[in-house]
């Protein structure tokens, strides 16, 4: 496994605080909120794009491809023969093409190519399998328009960290190609709740808390009709022989750190290509300070230099 430097020489820059802020006024409404409607629960965490600059030079396109509508991040000069197929977080529930269509096209123009991402169908209305299956369906649509498996990358954060992940693994049960490079950023991948993190990190994550994860789980394992170990759900149970190489980043703060660390350790147990690095302070996706915050323009540098390599 390469580890990326886990620390950085300079303390937690200022700039950081507007995302442990965010999360921190998100968690006061769910918490004061109890009668919160699904719609004023979604529309909330589409604020999540708020701490993230509007990258220059990029322009988006909405289509559907492969049935699954999404919207695509164009760079000037990118190129548009290598994609990422970008999966959002937000526990399967919440979250959209709208809400991260910023930190995608960030990670786009470092890396020089083009990204589509995902509205992707959403629990508890559509349980699992459905996300998986619209980002097999969507990597399919790809390659059928000629672009080539191994010029695609699988990328998401948080739940869609663990698409991400789960896309391939769907891909290869199925016989078909497999994307070339693997790219989860605070993956979420843990539907048992057993990790360590969420207990020693409790106090330093200004958003994800054990409630919230479990209201989550109902509703993308339909209220416990999925087994939680099934392994398209939870990677963790995966078996990641032949899996692409894969690249994994979370924030020293947050409770799901070791979903990040297990995912790591086990695919590099596997033969994996594995490069993880854990950024100091950092919260929940801070990748989502892209622009805002040196920690996340650091990230992207590491991110372009680890794809270029």
């Amino acid at each position: 496994m390469t580890a990326a430097p886990s620390t950085r020489p300079r303390s937690i820059s200022p700039e950081s605080e507007a995302l442990r802020g965010l999360y921190a006024d998100w968690s006061d409404i769910i918490a004061t909120t109890p009668d919160l409607t699904m719609r004023l629960f979604r529309s909330i965490f589409d604020e999540w794009h708020q701490p993230t600059r509007e990258p220059e030079d990029v322009t988006y396109r909405e289509e559907t491809v492969g049935g699954v509508p999404g919207i695509w991040t164009l760079p000037v000069g990118a190129d548009a023969s290598k994609v990422l197929l970008y999966t959002h977080g937000g526990g399967f529930v919440v979250g959209s093409a709208s809400s991260h269509r910023k930190l995608a096209a960030h990670v786009a123009k470092a890396l020089g190519v083009v990204a589509f991402v995902l509205d992707y169908r959403r629990a508890p209305e559509h349980p699992h399998p459905a996300q998986v299956a619209d980002g097999v369906a969507v990597f399919t649509a790809l390659t059928e328009r000629g672009i080539a498996p191994g010029d695609i990358t699988t990328i998401g954060d948080s739940a869609g960290g663990n698409l991400a992940v789960a896309i391939p693994l769907a891909l290869r049960e199925q016989g078909r190609p497999l994307p070339g490079q693997v790219i989860a950023f605070s993956p979420w991948l843990d539907m048992e709740n057993a990790g360590a993190t969420l207990v020693s990190n409790a106090a330093t994550d200004a958003l994800v808390t054990v409630p919230l994860l479990e209201s989550m789980i109902a509703g993308v394992l339909a209220g416990g009709m999925i087994d939680p170990t099934t392994p398209l759900a939870n990677p963790l149970y995966a078996d990641f022989t032949g899996f692409p190489r894969l690249y994994v980043n979370a924030g020293g703060a947050e409770s799901l750190l070791d979903n990040a660390t297990r995912l790591a350790a086990q695919a590099e147990a596997a033969g994996v290509e594995v490069t993880l690095r854990v950024v100091e302070g950092m919260q929940h996706v801070f990748p989502f300070l892209a622009g805002n915050a040196p920690e996340a323009d650091d990230e992207m540098a590491a991110i372009a230099d680890w794809y270029r390599s």
